[in-house]
């Protein structure tokens, strides 16, 4: 199965470095979060990595023609008519395609455009900058299990401020730090459709998260896989100062692989 990455959206709430790059090639650990997230399906056996690139797309097309490059010694001879010569290239085994979907195209028109590189087959689908330890091959066979034709993965909101613990009565219990279970559950991305969603998306101004959405939702055709183990975006700096300090502790709860 391809994976296919929604990576053209402009950033707008974490403008100290998206007006620079687009969001998900901003760093964390020295690697961009849109690496991270495609570490997570390749540890799994998922390798074919479909990126709907927009804003700056240039940003994220350069970076992978440098990857091979960048990840491996090399030797400049300039002797010899400025031969290379790359020493123990070390690269992941990833087929990647990057796709132009449009500058101001919605999410909904981005993954309409990819469709022809993902052919008749579902696929996974998720945003470019969300991490955790999902159980990819658990939420494929909950997602082939039900029948329907999607599946996102389900977390819990985490709430930003302490909660009051209030009886019916207004009386205030306790004051205490917020809790993964205080907030509601969203949707994670790490998502899987099979190619009937296509038939949900009309242009590059759908929007997936509203008409195809709730339309698979009030018909039925909608499932959720509950993860409750570690998830987080990287929607603002705030958070990404908490990934960076998860990574550079060496316990990164998203980091599965070796």
């Amino acid at each position: 199965m391809k994976v296919v990455i929604l990576a053209g959206g402009l950033g707008t709430r974490i403008s100290e470095e998206s007006h620079l790059k687009p969001k998900p090639m901003i760093e964390i650990g020295g690697k961009p979060i849109l690496w991270h997230i495609m570490k997570i399906y390749s540890f799994y056996g998922y390798h074919e990595f479909i990126i709907c690139c927009g804003y700056k797309q240039h940003v994220i097309k350069e970076w992978f023609a440098d990857y091979y490059l960048h990840n491996s010694d090399v030797t400049f001879d300039f002797t010899r008519g400025n031969e290379m010569t790359v020493h123990n290239n070390v690269a992941e085994p990833w087929r990647v395609t990057l796709v132009d979907t449009g500058l101001t195209t919605m999410t909904g028109g981005r993954v309409l455009r990819v469709r022809p590189y993902i052919g008749d087959e579902p696929f996974f689908l998720t945003y470019g900058d969300g991490v955790g330890d999902i159980n990819i091959p658990e939420s494929l066979a909950y997602h082939k299990a039900h029948g329907k034709l999607g599946t996102i993965t389900t977390v819990m909101l985490d709430q930003r401020f302490g909660v009051l613990d209030i009886t019916a009565e207004g009386r205030i219990d306790a004051f205490r730090e917020k809790d993964v279970q205080d907030g509601g559950r969203i949707n994670g991305g790490y998502m899987i459709f099979n190619p009937g969603i296509f038939d949900y998306l009309k242009d590059d101004q759908t929007i997936f998260e509203q008409g195809p959405m709730r339309k698979l939702a009030a018909e039925g055709q909608l499932m959720g896989y509950e993860h409750k183990g570690y998830w987080q975006c990287m929607d603002t700096a705030r958070e990404k100062e908490r990934l960076e300090k998860l990574w550079a502790s060496g316990k990164a709860p998203w980091k599965i692989w070796e």
